[in-house]
């Protein structure tokens, strides 16, 4: 019953949901046994944010406004929460790592909403470095979610 920061699997919602172009094996998408679904019911129901990569086809499957770069807070067609495109790069990461957020109960901030200056690409970078979330971005969502009211 508190406000949450949720990350739901990314992987059957992305570019490549259907799994490695070199692979025979093929996935459905969205197939991520409702991972998405309950994070965005927790969400709704207790407030907080929850965050996806820019691209993420699970937001228009569930019925949310896709966020423009550099637009700020915009609602997003639910009538209950707003979404918005932020660059994890303003906040350290090596890449720019656009990221949409979905935002319940929440106060709106203003937080840096242009093209960031991190060089790097996230496609280009090792796998394990690419999931990371810097810590400036993990503090600012947390402060996020306890701004729900």
């Amino acid at each position: 019953p508190w406000p949450v920061v949720a990350h739901p699997p990314c992987k059957r919602w992305g570019k490549y949901w259907f799994g490695s172009p070199s692979s025979p094996i093929r996935f459905k998408r969205g197939d991520d046994d409702g991972c998405f679904a309950a994070a965005l019911a927790s969400v709704r129901e207790f407030g907080g944010v929850l965050e996806h990569p820019e691209g993420s086809s699970a937001f228009a499957w569930h019925g949310l406004e896709k966020p423009s770069r550099g637009l700020g807070w915009v609602e997003a067609g639910d009538g209950r929460g707003w979404v918005c495109s932020v660059e994890q790069g303003h906040y350290g990461h090596e890449a720019r790592k656009p990221t949409w957020l979905y935002a319940v109960g929440t106060m709106r901030p203003d937080l840096p909403w242009g093209p960031s200056v991190a060089a790097k690409k996230v496609e280009n970078m090792a796998k394990s470095k690419r999931h990371l979330t810097p810590v400036p971005f993990r503090d600012m969502l947390l402060a996020l979610a306890r701004s729900a009211a």
